[in-house]
């Protein structure tokens, strides 16, 4: 069966990328791609196409036309592009591609990703992996694939996707005011392989050139250490309001009360104080590296 006719991907030759599939659970996720498809039948029914002949204009098979127009199928940006043309829709159908995109990824980092996008400083501390907003695609894959109950290949597909998107905090202007704080078991451990570590350490020390951006290594050898209760993040937003999360303080939730948020702020500034200096994590990275 070719891939037109399963209807699953454009071409004979194609391949469809897993993760485009409607999370059940997501009501409001779901509640948007339904919409689209109701807009996409519409204007095909508008111009006097059955969707198998949409399909044959598109290069894709009938049953994906039907996937989506039935809200089970996040369509694509390149398929709204090529469906509002076919149609006529004047750009109406393009024009939706930001709202798809978005509910691509799940609720959970839907949020994240918008909380992360407002602020004007975040600063992360992590013990177990390197933060979501450092780590590479196959670092990610790896973490993603280490979960148990184990998660279906498009799950982890989709999961990789999401945390990537959230990187675009990197490419935003102003630039907000990044600082993280890594265990140094987190720089040696070969989550996904040595090579796959590599790769992870060669970022680090990418994204550290950045004047905007902070990496800190927190040495294995100190007496003393303010971030034993496990993970802290704290996200700043312009209005002078902020949000915190820590494993280790109100019982793991986030909280925005002001006086809730300055104690993990002032726990987080302990850790970067008793980490190494930026500098000297960049040369402590350089190190690891060189023994990987």
């Amino acid at each position: 069966m070719s891939m037109i006719e399963d209807g699953t991907g454009r071409g004979n030759d194609a391949v469809d990328e897993p993760g485009w599939e409607v999370d059940p659970d997501d009501e409001s996720g779901a509640a948007v791609v339904a919409a689209v498809g109701r807009q996409i039948k519409t204007w095909r029914e508008a111009a006097g196409l059955r969707a198998g002949e949409l399909g044959s204009l598109l290069g894709y098979g009938e049953d994906l036309i039907y996937k989506v127009e039935g809200g089970s199928r996040i369509p694509r940006p390149e398929f709204m592009d090529a469906v509002d043309v076919a149609v006529g829709a004047g750009g109406k159908l393009a024009a939706m591609k930001p709202d798809v995109a978005e509910v691509r990824y799940p609720k959970k980092i839907r949020e994240l990703a918008k909380l992360e996008a407002a602020a004007v400083e975040v600063m992360a501390y992590g013990n177990s992996s390197v933060h979501g907003l450092l780590q590479t695609a196959d670092y990610a894959r790896a973490l993603f694939s280490m979960r148990q109950p184990a998660y279906p290949p498009e799950e982890i597909e989709r999961g990789v996707v999401a945390r990537m998107a959230r990187q675009a905090i990197f490419e935003r202007s102003p630039a907000p005011t990044l600082g993280f704080v890594l265990e140094e078991v987190v720089l040696r451990r070969p989550l996904g392989g040595k090579m796959v570590l590599r790769r992870q350490l060669e970022h680090l020390l990418s994204v550290s050139e950045l004047r905007n951006v902070t990496v800190q290594v927190m040495p294995m050898d100190l007496e003393e250490h303010a971030g034993i209760d496990g993970e802290i993040q704290v996200l700043k937003f312009k209005d002078g309001s902020a949000v915190g999360r820590s494993e280790g303080a109100f019982g793991g939730r986030p909280v925005s009360d002001p006086k809730q948020v300055r104690i993990l702020d002032l726990r987080c500034g302990m850790i970067r104080a008793q980490a190494l200096t930026p500098r000297e994590s960049t040369a402590f990275i350089e190190h690891v590296l060189g023994e990987t």
